[in-house]
């Protein structure tokens, strides 16, 4: 299969995106499960936290008994008793009665309020003044207030977070169904390229996209698994990607994506049987070059080698191919923040592309203040010194200082 450059828009290489299915599920401990992904939806098995109880240290009464009481004119309650920590009371309130009560402490029968101690006085060991008028349900969890039987809680694709898997332990859950994580393999290649442990020499650089695609995966959902570089040699390259494809669903190759003399990406890609090439090149700068063929089931995916484009790559085309196998939404940008802002100066592009313009963000009186940072793909400092991303659609000659934008903000 020859490579070309077909170029294709943005939508065209998400379409096939969508065409992916997702990874298996797998059975994890809860205590491991903590940023992985909801395999199918989870139903609360029972109501949480299932019984009314209180949300504060006082006294459990029956809101009606506190009717128009005030520090003025309180009301005096009978004590009939006390609500122990971890038990069911063994006593319920008639008219005129009240409990004393512990915040987490379970509401007796008859109860549907709770008032705070500092809003009662102990007049003897029977009589308890209140000085405050309670509607029902005040300083009350209600049994269903966190969860009723069947509530989807938390749907399948979900990401799991802290507070996730805190929801799930108070729901008696020891393990949880996730789904598996795409294991990515990554090769750079580049005669010019040598790992990050050695000086450089005139006309070398080291490694910087091995490290940087391993941490964007990882915060992405998938296993990294770098594999090492590789020199502009069509054998050597033809190797090392069938040896990733042995252990890994994608394979990443950044460098070597472009139509030039030693650009070998598309034709090793495209070298491996029942290999159907989807993508050489889309509308969009900077990424212009990316590659994407099939083979049996593996995504092998070209990136460009500057790094700025790597990344930028990374966030339209990688992320979402990930996003799928783990039966999330395929889209770009999805762990961005969004940012309303100005833009502080003009943004000039040429017609017939999608462009991303690094910013950085500045405060002004009227609000935020998008300031493009214009530099090349090859410098880090560029990334650095931004804050986010806008875009510039694909029929537009640019942007005017003034205009609204959207910025993506970085993770």
């Amino acid at each position: 299969m020859k490579p070309f450059f077909n170029v294709l828009s943005v939508e065209q290489v998400h379409a096939f995106t969508q065409q992916l299915e997702p990874l298996a599920s797998t059975i994890l401990p809860l205590v491991q499960a903590g940023g992985r992904v909801l395999a199918a939806d989870f139903k609360a098995p029972g109501d949480l936290p299932g019984f009314d109880r209180s949300t504060m240290d006082g006294y459990a009464v029956r809101a009606r008994d506190t009717f128009g009481a005030s520090e003025t004119s309180p009301a005096y309650l009978e004590l009939a008793g006390q609500v122990l920590m971890g038990q069911e009371p063994d006593f319920s309130l008639q008219p005129g009665q009240c409990a004393k009560i512990g915040t987490g402490g379970m509401l007796p029968a008859g109860a549907d309020a709770v008032v705070m101690v500092e809003q009662t006085r102990s007049l003897d060991p029977t009589t308890v003044e209140i000085a405050a008028s309670m509607a029902p349900g005040g300083h009350v969890m209600g049994r269903t207030d966190d969860a009723a039987a069947g509530d989807v809680l938390l749907p399948a694709g979900h990401r799991l977070r802290p507070q996730d898997i805190g929801l799930l332990a108070a729901l008696g859950f020891e393990r949880v169904e996730v789904q598996k994580r795409p294991p990515v393999g990554i090769l750079s290649t580049g005669d010019e390229v040598i790992p990050v442990s050695q000086t450089p020499k005139p006309g070398q650089v080291r490694d910087v996209n091995t490290h940087t695609l391993s941490s964007l995966i990882i915060e992405a959902g998938g296993k990294a698994a770098p594999l090492g570089l590789v020199g502009d040699d069509r054998e050597a390259l033809t190797k090392a990607v069938a040896a990733s494809m042995e252990q890994n669903r994608i394979t990443l190759l950044s460098g070597g994506s472009s139509v030039g003399v030693r650009d070998l990406t598309a034709d090793v890609f495209s070298s491996f049987d029942g290999a159907k090439l989807l993508v050489h090149g889309v509308g969009v700068s900077p990424g212009k070059p990316f590659i994407w063929v099939q083979a049996g089931g593996h995504q092998l995916l070209g990136l460009p080698g500057q790094v700025a484009s790597c990344m930028i790559s990374f966030y339209l085309f990688v992320e979402p191919v990930i996003q799928r196998l783990l039966g999330r939404k395929a889209e770009a940008f999805t762990r961005f923040g969004r940012l309303k802002a100005v833009l502080g100066r003009p943004a000039p592009s040429a017609p017939g592309r999608e462009e991303y313009i690094r910013v950085r963000i500045e405060d002004s009186d009227s609000g935020p203040v998008a300031q493009p940072v214009f530099a090349k793909s090859g410098l880090l400092t560029s990334l650095i010194n931004s804050q986010g991303l806008i875009k510039i659609p694909v029929e537009s000659e640019g942007l005017y200082a003034g205009d609204q934008v959207e910025v993506f903000l970085f993770p």
